[in-house]
């Protein structure tokens, strides 16, 4: 399973993937080690955990975007991404992000997709809302969004 954009490749993360693809700019956080661990008792995570944002002119990762978890009861998701900093202030999050969201409604198991991020997160803020997910409440430093299909 691959999802592609004009100038990104997403692929599922596994370790297959990981080593097909260089790593040598992108940090892998601790939420990759912990998805995989979860993919290796459950297959039926794949797609609905961290996707891999490959450049497709390089071949490199540089980023990691995807979903916390599979469709809840309410056909609801919620997104996380980040981008490599040097990759940053490129539209490579709003191009992957619009990708998943299209590929998550398309499933006919989600019907609404949530994110969260803190306040003075301009650049993430930017994104959600180029993307029209909607402010539905602030609590404490953080906001969150939506969107229904």
């Amino acid at each position: 399973m691959e999802l592609q954009t004009e100038r990104l490749k997403l692929t599922p993360c596994s370790d297959k993937a990981l080593s097909t693809y260089s790593t040598k700019e992108y940090e892998l956080g601790s939420h990759i080690g912990k998805y995989l661990k979860e993919l290796k008792k459950d297959k039926t995570l794949l797609g609905w955990g961290v996707w891999l944002v490959i450049d497709k002119q390089t071949n490199k990762i540089i980023g990691d975007i995807g979903f916390k978890g599979k469709p809840d009861l309410e056909k609801s998701v919620e997104v996380g991404y980040g981008i490599t900093p040097s990759e940053q202030n490129k539209g490579i999050a709003t191009e992957a992000l619009r990708c998943i969201i299209k590929w998550a409604f398309n499933s006919d198991i989600v019907n609404k997709i949530t994110a969260e991020c803190l306040n003075d997160n301009t650049p993430s803020i930017k994104v959600l809302e180029k993307l029209n997910m909607k402010k539905i409440h602030t609590d404490n430093n953080m906001i969150y969004w939506q969107l229904d299909k």
